[in-house]
């Protein structure tokens, strides 16, 4: 391992000699593949021997055939497969004495004492004790001849990682499991799908979802769709909640509302542990109002299809750390489990984990609810209270009044994820007692005067809408702001929510320095990344970029499979993002890529040429079908043109070419879960945080708010969501090119390299330290993977 600069790199990270086994346990999740394709190739990187065993712990018992060496080419289709591709069995045998004896001959004979536990919590538990057993049961072979004293001594320890592949989000201490995200696409689709219909006739429809005895998939599917009515067994509603729910269904109704949603999860109970079932739900609709209501239960349809963007780089990420973790462990470790915090890949104690897991449900069953929803942590409780602020109108005599105007715009590209933003901010800004304005156009509407009040129910149903509904435009203020001013001063406008990309940005900065000419402008300014780009300082994701990825990574998806019945095919592929290469790197990531050319880390034609003859290699193999992705401003000589003519003229013989410019399609479409859960969660964030800046700065009856710290961009920054004074984050800034100076992402780039068989260099500064589980850990960010 070589150190420079208080940073760690693995050069030549060595696991000859070492045997990896990885399987997956349990029920399957959407990128359980992915996980495994990293853990075999990752393995195999670094030299060791990597086993397949198929079936989960079954296979593990029975041995034979279901303990295969793996290769590079075995896992080369994986990633975009759902389900696992090695099986998955509920195991009986392996809980007997008998049966995790019968295990650990197999692994013995084969040289193998690294576990990589693919699971639920039954799963892992299930490794930690076959861990500790595992001296004893070694004894026992020995004993019975099976194997030698030497063989004993030389096998003696068996090292355990595990990564979480479950849909149901219910592990504690990791923000998100993988197959969660794919599971709330498949959701949000079905409902996207069933609101046309139900829009048509009328109608109520109950839908229940997974997730057995935790509420996440319900929750924040209720969340992203602006349900009605949502319940989760972690929180089960108040008595009388039967009347409440129709009062809030007639109510919506009578306002001209044309359909109504309620989501139940499949383990929702009420005060008294009693299952609340969808079909209890629909009887009481139809005997108390009389509405034409249907059940639509989900079922497996959840844990189907292709893992989304997001579960790939969770689940790439999370498998190489796993080898990494195999390859640090001593006798003396404890079992880790390679968990997601904020933004970064964290090693957490299985055990503490599984205890903590443990805790949920005993509180449940105590009817300790508010613990209940503590212990799931902090994303899961602010999940419930911004679905309880936005779901909730308080009835006008119960809000609170604050004499204060807020305006909110969007400025820039339109970006999927910007109108949950509007609908959270406008329905918060509200519930704090100020008066909301709406401004269409950006700061061009803003001059012309194109403001008007916005009502709670003016932005019903804005969440799965695309683009950006008040109309978006580049124009910045400077140019205009004496007319601006004159706006502020008319709508007696108190503060300013910016929802925006880099233009926004510059837009704050602009407003921040007119401050000493115009009085109108010492007021708190709020700006929230919304961008594909991701390209704006100060936070590592932007709303926006989950959808775009996703566009990016379905259609990559779909031109590999054109190749299938084609011998020897490389795809050039241009993705946008302006300078900034994060869709090209991160959706190469995701997609598989073989090499994604950007502009901030520079390449000549000798790179070009070894890209050629590393495909042309590959070709040899069983692999026949090469991904190049390419940052639309990468290089301004060596276009996707040159690029595809240069592959097609050096791979002549060997394998043909074909490009294609994704385009605007990559800005279009419905958000996907994640980007509306983003924009909906900072959004009434940004919003408290203005409330409060306008009562701290409230003086002789006018606001006047001049300080660094009234001019914000809220931003995700590794582990928690922060406001950071936009002057500061100048200096964080290249402007020529649009993008910040550091970006985070560039540490995944060897990722995508070493999963595409380059040998490089990789910094793991922020692997290797094993932490604790902490009751209520800082996870404001909502399943921030490595997007």
């Amino acid at each position: 391992m070589a150190q420079t600069d208080n940073k760690r790199f693995f050069e030549s990270l060595s696991g000859a000699g070492k045997a990896i086994a990885v399987l997956t346990s349990g029920g399957d999740a959407q990128g359980m593949n992915a996980a495994v394709r990293a853990v075999v190739r990752m393995g195999i990187y670094v030299g060791a021997k990597v086993y397949f065993v198929h079936e989960g712990y079954q296979g593990m018992v029975d041995g034979g055939d279901n303990i295969k060496e793996a290769t590079w080419e075995s896992v080369s289709s994986m990633l975009q497969m759902g389900g696992t591709v090695i099986g998955s069995a509920r195991c009986k045998d392996f809980r007997m004495h008998e049966g995790r004896l019968k295990a650990a001959h197999n692994l013995v004979k084969r040289g193998i004492t690294n576990l990589c536990v693919i699971g639920g919590d039954g799963s892992l538990t299930g490794a930690n004790l076959f861990r500790e057993e595992w001296s004893g049961l070694l004894a026992e072979l020995v004993e019975q001849g099976l194997i030698d004293e030497e063989a004993s001594q030389k096998y003696s320890a068996l090292h355990i990682v595990g990564m979480v592949g479950s849909i149901d989000n219910d592990f504690c201490g990791t923000d998100m499991t993988i197959g969660t995200d794919s599971a709330l696409h498949r959701i949000i689709e079905v409902v996207d799908a069933i609101m046309t219909t139900a829009q048509s006739h009328q109608r109520t429809f109950v839908l229940e979802v997974m997730g057995r005895h935790c509420g996440y998939l319900a929750l924040v599917s209720a969340l992203a769709c602006g349900a009605d009515w949502v319940l989760i067994p972690e929180m089960p509603p108040e008595d009388g909640w039967e009347e409440k729910m129709c009062q809030k269904l007639s109510a919506k109704r009578a306002g001209m509302k044309r359909l109504n949603i309620i989501i139940v999860a499949e383990g929702a109970i009420d005060r008294n542990n009693q299952p609340i079932t969808s079909e209890h739900v629909k009887n009481l609709v139809v005997q108390c109002l009389g509405f034409d209501t249907r059940v639509t239960i989900l079922g497996h349809v959840q844990r189907g299809g292709t893992p989304s963007a997001f579960d790939r780089i969770l689940a790439s990420r999370m498998g190489v750390e796993a080898v990494l973790a195999l390859l640090e462990t001593t006798a003396n470790t404890p079992a880790c489990v390679v968990s997601l915090c904020g933004n970064q890949s964290v090693r957490l104690p299985l055990m503490e984990c599984v205890q903590m897991t443990q805790q949920v449900q005993k509180a449940m069953d105590e009817k300790r609810f508010e613990e209940a929803v503590q212990l799931r942590g902090r994303s899961f409780e602010n999940n419930l209270k911004t679905y309880k602020l936005l779901a909730h109108r308080k009835p006008e005599s119960e809000l609170p009044h604050s004499n204060f105007n807020v305006a909110v715009l969007n400025v820039g590209a339109p970006a999927a994820g910007m109108n949950a933003a509007v609908r959270s901010a406008v329905r918060v800004g509200i519930s704090e007692g100020h008066k909301m304005f709406a401004v269409s156009d950006g700061f061009e509407g803003f001059y012309k005067g194109q403001i008007k009040e916005i009502k709670w129910a003016d932005v019903g149903g804005w969440t799965g809408q695309g683009g950006s509904l008040l109309g978006t435009k580049r124009t910045l203020p400077a140019k205009h702001i004496d007319k601006i001013a004159e706006q502020m001063r008319k709508y007696n406008i108190n503060a300013l929510l910016v929802i925006g990309g880099f233009e926004a940005l510059e837009c704050l900065l602009q407003l921040y320095e007119a401050r000493s000419s115009y009085e109108e402008f010492c007021i708190p300014l709020c700006m929230l990344p919304a961008t594909i780009s991701n390209n704006v300082p100060g936070t590592n994701l932007s709303i926006g970029a989950d959808t775009a990825l996703n566009a990016i990574v379905e259609t990559c998806d779909r031109i590999k499979q054109s190749a299938s019945g084609t011998k020897h095919r490389v795809f050039i592929i241009e993705t946008m993002g302006g300078y900034c290469g994060y869709l090209a790197s991160v959706g190469g990531l995701a997609s598989g890529a073989d090499a994604a050319y950007i502009f901030e880390e520079p390449f000549d034609i000798k790179d070009l040429q070894s890209n050629v003859e590393h495909l042309t290699e590959k070709m040899k193999t069983s692999i026949q079908r090469g991904l190049i992705l390419r940052n639309e401003n990468s290089n301004e000589n060596y276009t996707t043109d040159f690029i595809y003519q240069l592959y097609s003229e050096e791979g002549r013989g060997v394998f043909d070419c074909r490009k294609n410019v994704l385009g605007h399609m990559q800005q279009g479409g419905a958000p996907s879960p994640f980007d509306r859960n983003f924009g909906t969660k900072i959004a009434a964030k940004a919003m408290q945080w203005i409330s409060r800046k306008l009562n701290e700065s409230y003086r002789q009856g006018r606001v006047f708010a001049n300080t660094e710290d009234s001019a914000c961009l809220l931003g995700m920054r590794r582990r928690a969501l922060v406001f950071q004074p936009v002057v500061q984050l100048r200096d964080e800034t290249d402007f020529v090119h649009r993008i910040p100076k550091e970006q985070w992402w560039l540490k995944l780039r060897p990722l995508m390299k070493i999963l595409a068989k380059y040998k490089t260099s990789y910094d793991v500064s922020d692997s290797g330290q094993l932490e604790h589980v902490v009751l209520n850990r800082p996870k404001e960010s909502e399943a921030m993977a490595a997007i």
